[in-house]
């Protein structure tokens, strides 16, 4: 009976404090804008200033996935080969990963040499 209840509770709770957070985070910016607006601050303060995007977030992101893909097949070749398989999935998947981000590191470097 008492599962039965946390099942229930456990993601009406999570929804609950999502909404919580984002109300009070909400109605806190709006204050502060109001309070600026008040002491004679311009509104154009409050407009998002476009970010020059290096694209290189995409290229970096790419290159950190195809880590985690090489890291799960080599942990599947670890496991064939007896290592135990908890171990082997999750160190590939970290070198791999990790691998990848110094990889795209480095890249990004050259890419902006040029």
């Amino acid at each position: 009976m008492q599962v039965e209840i946390l099942g229930v509770l456990i993601p009406f709770a999570f929804f609950a404090l999502v909404f919580a957070s984002l109300y009070v985070h909400l109605t806190t910016r709006n204050k502060e804008r109001l309070a600026l607006i008040e002491k004679g601050a311009s509104p154009d303060l409050f407009k998002a200033k476009p970010t020059e995007s290096s694209g290189y977030t995409t290229f970096k992101s790419g290159l950190f996935l195809i880590g985690i893909a090489l890291g799960i097949i080599a942990g599947y070749f670890l496991t064939e080969s007896g290592m135990d398989e908890t171990a082997a999935y999750f160190s590939m998947i970290f070198l791999f990963g990790g691998i990848g981000l110094v990889v795209s590191f480095l890249l990004q470097g050259k890419f902006k040499n040029k």
